[in-house]
């Protein structure tokens, strides 16, 4: 196994994924749009006859949230029938598939972290559409994997951690959701830990125990309001804002998308299986704060 095509260029995984793979032996070969779109198959099709892959790491994705609600078709179509295409491709070449998705499948309700064996319970239509895609991914490839992560952060995108820095230099006082619980994911940690994954399939072969799903999140658990402040905090040492962050409430602060209260993911089959463990979120955080500032 050498050449992995990943989908979802220019996001935030696919472009760590871009610095992970080759640190792994291995040549990442980037598609996305315009020339890549689920919405025209044959564009799929040329993708994988001009790459020619032995795996492939699907990360294109319909992310916006709150936008699902208002349009879950285009959601389905990103986020369900697009793996389910993607799969029919890698069972054809006899290939694994790495599917990326997310905490959102659940309700937030269990009050520990959840473990695979869980049964899902999406609130919205972002969680809708991923859990399809799950299923998807899994029907249409027997060598199927897929990653639920969450609350993932880059030194690029749209995300919580550049958000924060930019509205802290902004404004002197910020109000942060202080009763919602996850894993804040480094984008670079995730991509090394789907690196580590894919060099266990290289090293082994495929293995029945690598189908199906497997939670990939940093180590620990924080709310919104306690990761904001760990952001300034970080961002301390290159004269970061420090804004006053005020905690409040999920009811405070509505969306059109509910998200699920305590998103927590338990890691230990992901360590088992691949021996694959995600650092600390703090030092997810350091990583990507150290790149912003280009330390």
């Amino acid at each position: 196994m050498r050449r992995v095509l990943v989908t979802g260029r220019g996001g935030q995984l696919a472009t760590g994924l871009e610095a992970a793979l080759p640190a792994q032996g291995f040549e990442a070969i980037l598609v996305g749009q315009p020339e890549f779109e689920f919405d025209r198959p044959e564009t799929v099709a040329v993708a994988f006859a001009v790459a020619r892959p032995d795996a492939v790491v699907n990360c294109a994705a319909w992310t916006a949230v709150d936008a699902a609600e208002d349009n879950e078709a285009a959601a389905f179509r990103a986020n369900a029938l697009g793996p389910a295409l993607i799969a029919r491709h890698c069972a054809t070449l006899g290939i694994p598939l790495i599917q990326i998705s997310t905490d959102y499948v659940f309700d937030g309700l269990k009050g520990t972290p959840y473990s695979e064996e869980d049964a899902p319970n999406p609130l919205g239509a972002y969680g809708r559409t991923k859990l399809a895609g799950e299923w998807a991914a899994l029907a249409g490839n027997p060598c199927t994997t897929v990653l639920r992560t969450a609350w993932v952060f880059a030194p690029m995108g749209n995300n919580f951690v550049r958000t924060m820095l930019r509205v802290g230099a902004e404004r002197p006082e910020l109000r942060v959701v202080a009763d919602q619980r996850g894993s804040p994911t480094a984008a670079p940690d995730l991509a090394d830990a789907i690196a580590g994954v894919l060099a266990r399939m290289r090293e082994t072969g495929w293995r029945e125990a690598y189908r199906g799903v497997f939670h990939a999140v940093a180590s620990g658990t924080t709310t919104w309001h306690a990761f904001a402040e760990a952001i300034f905090e970080a961002a301390a040492p290159f004269n970061g804002p420090r804004p006053r962050v005020h905690a409040i409430t999920t009811a405070e602060y509505p969306t059109k998308a509910v998200r699920p209260a305590d998103g927590r993911l338990d890691t230990a089959k992901l360590a088992a299986t691949f021996g694959v463990t995600l650092p600390p979120w703090r030092a997810g955080l350091d990583r990507v704060v150290q790149a912003l500032h280009g330390a």
